[in-house]
């Protein structure tokens, strides 16, 4: 195999590949469930306490309530611009620290302290500002909490949808770029000839389908990274992440290369993506509902793939607690060769 000529084809796809609908289509699409999704659930589903300060004393209350988490927090000069930011509800509540506060609540004085609430703010806010104000207050008067809460969690405390819908969007990174790239143009060569024409000269069909795998490959690697890092979830391990992503491109690159390879005309592409969707699709659904039985989505090719990209992108794990699903996947990958090999024939037949 001659890498000058793999490599030459493989700019020519990326050099056409703007101009084509699918490679267009994989492209956006990524990017549009992400938009989609973080507008829609990102806000609606996990809104976090908007609280605005105007402080006018200097008080060590302003730099603990911006160090909290979970939290967002603006810092304003006038009063009046926060009362009225308040009743637009572009804060959840306001907290006006006056003069002097911080030494007045040290020795035992009742300072006044102005607290404006939206009427639209989730009622869950209002607890969760107020209970958090009144604490960060008696740890600077230094008094102790009246009593000790302790939270008992039953099962494992839900992750909200925004997160659990990260699967899905790297899926369909995944598939489009890995799956649908390399098999359409494969496929779109056979159609118009370009393939029949490449053969005839010193290319051969061995380096043609090198260069569509790396095609998948390098755009899947590129979709599922962008994907991750616009949603944030590229974690504590983000190089530990990508070798995932690398495995993960791998084997979906096959995937896309033994689908092309089979199918003659861009119906049974069609037919035969849209037949396996479901198939390729299922082990993404168990995140979102993870009720269910998870062994099950175990007996699915692309589980092996999306289970080690949620330990380590979204549950921060490392590589050595998913080595097991690593390992099948690249197992997996490697598999496909055999049919691949045998498959090809069917390309000139």
């Amino acid at each position: 195999m001659n890498i000058g000529r793999v490599l030459r084809i493989l700019f020519k796809d990326f050099s056409v590949g703007p101009r084509k609908p699918f490679f267009i289509w994989a492209l956006v699409m990524p990017f549009a469930l992400t938009l989609l999704f973080q507008f829609a659930f990102g806000s609606l589903f996990e809104p976090k306490p908007r609280v605005g300060i105007v402080d006018l004393g200097n008080s060590a209350l302003t730099g603990a309530v911006q160090e909290l988490e979970g939290f967002e927090v603006s810092i304003l000069q006038d009063e009046e611009e926060l009362i009225k930011k308040v009743e637009e509800h572009d804060f959840d509540a306001g907290l006006v620290f006056p003069v002097n506060f911080d030494e007045a609540v040290k020795s035992g004085n009742k300072p006044v302290l102005e607290f404006y609430i939206s009427g639209e703010s989730l009622a869950s806010n209002r607890i969760v500002i107020s209970v958090t104000t009144i604490e960060m207050i008696r740890a600077l008067e230094g008094s102790e909490p009246p009593v000790d809460v302790q939270m008992v969690y039953f099962g494992e405390p839900g992750l909200p949808i925004s997160i659990r819908l990260v699967p899905v969007i790297v899926f369909y990174a995944l598939v489009m770029a890995g799956i649908w790239v390399p098999s359409s143009s494969l496929v779109e060569e056979k159609e118009k000839g370009t393939l029949t024409a490449l053969l005839v000269t010193s290319a051969r069909l061995n380096e043609v389908l090198a260069a569509k795998w790396l095609l998948g490959f390098i755009f899947a690697i590129f979709l599922a990274s962008a994907t991750l890092f616009l949603n944030q979830a590229f974690g504590p391990r983000p190089l530990e992440v990508m070798v995932v992503v690398i495995i993960a491109a791998a084997l979906t690159s096959m995937i896309g290369l033994l689908i092309g390879i089979y199918s003659k005309t861009a119906t049974m592409l069609f037919t035969l993506i849209k037949s396996l969707g479901i198939f390729l699709f299922i082990p993404v659904v168990f995140y979102l509902f993870p009720e269910w039985p998870q062994w099950i989505a175990k007996i699915f090719p692309l589980y092996w793939i999306i289970s080690p990209i949620w330990e380590v992108s979204v549950m921060g794990e490392s590589l050595d607690t998913v080595w097991l699903e690593i390992l099948v996947a690249v197992a997996i990958t490697l598999a496909m060769i055999p049919p691949l090999l045998l498959l090809k024939k069917r390309i000139i037949s």
